[in-house]
């Protein structure tokens, strides 16, 4: 199964097109306000208005055999614990090899962020690059993701 974020996810159509490409399951989980897929491999979940009621649908549910999608890093972290390979939109990997360094910059950039309210920047914009390198990340954790079930 692929379990997306969706609410704020930019790679919903790549996404889906691996999924179909594979045969494999694909579960949007959202609060909402997303069109529904004919695709039967595509299923819709929509949970309970609320801040992480997305994630916690997901982190619920995802384990070993599965591919999450998700920039959020406390459900990465997770989902990796949980035995799943998990993909961020421009297709970086976390692992359990690289989750704890990442949650720590993450709380890092949060803190420095509250110390300085004035702070300016933001991630960089979402490139063709970035949609390419997800697509074949996702084919090949898809792909992993079926061996580590067999």
């Amino acid at each position: 199964m692929i379990w997306v974020d969706a609410d704020a996810c930019p790679v919903k159509e790549e996404a889906e097109r691996v999924a179909t490409r594979l045969g494999v399951p694909l579960a949007f989980v959202s609060n909402g306000g997303l069109r529904p897929s004919q695709n039967p491999l595509v299923r819709m979940v929509y949970v309970a208005e609320g801040p992480d009621e997305a994630d916690k649908h997901i982190a619920e549910r995802a384990g070993r055999g599965d591919v999450v999608i998700t920039n959020d890093i406390p459900l990465a972290a997770k989902c990796v614990a949980a035995g799943a390979r998990v993909l961020r939109p421009d297709g970086e990997a976390l692992t359990p090899a690289n989750i704890g360094n990442v949650l720590a910059t993450r709380d890092l950039m949060a803190d420095l962020r509250a110390a300085d309210p004035f702070r300016q920047g933001g991630g960089r914009a979402f490139s063709r690059a970035d949609r390419s390198h997800f697509l074949e990340a996702l084919d090949r954790a898809v792909r992993a993701a079926g061996r580590d079930n067999g």
